[in-house]
């Protein structure tokens, strides 16, 4: 589905390691979390509410929320917005985010 372009320059770049659904994975360390997470091959990164449709990032930059996960337990981060960065603990959405308590 998605073929990174793979030079030397890539490949030197140091890895981190990150947890996927509890699944360990090494990622580029610096690379949008988006990108980095199709670049391992973890596809799609949620499912629509609505009809429960896969949904994998489409503008990379903020704009379509097509790439919400929850990151290190706060729901419906753009992972397009933040850098992979080592320990992250991501967790695919599945369903519609749960309300918070509040008080």
């Amino acid at each position: 589905m998605f073929e990174p372009v793979v030079t030397t320059e890539a490949e030197a770049q140091p890895r981190v390691s990150i947890t996927v659904d509890g699944r360990a994975i090494k990622v580029r360390k610096g690379l949008p979390l988006a990108l980095a997470l199709m670049e391992a091959n973890v596809v799609p990164l949620r499912r629509s509410v609505v009809s429960g449709a896969p949904r994998s990032p489409l503008c990379l930059m903020g704009v379509c929320f097509e790439c919400l996960i929850h990151v290190d337990g706060r729901q419906n981060v753009q992972s397009c917005m933040i850098e992979a960065s080592e320990g992250m603990s991501i967790q695919l959405a599945t369903g519609a985010p749960q309300m918070e308590e509040v008080g």
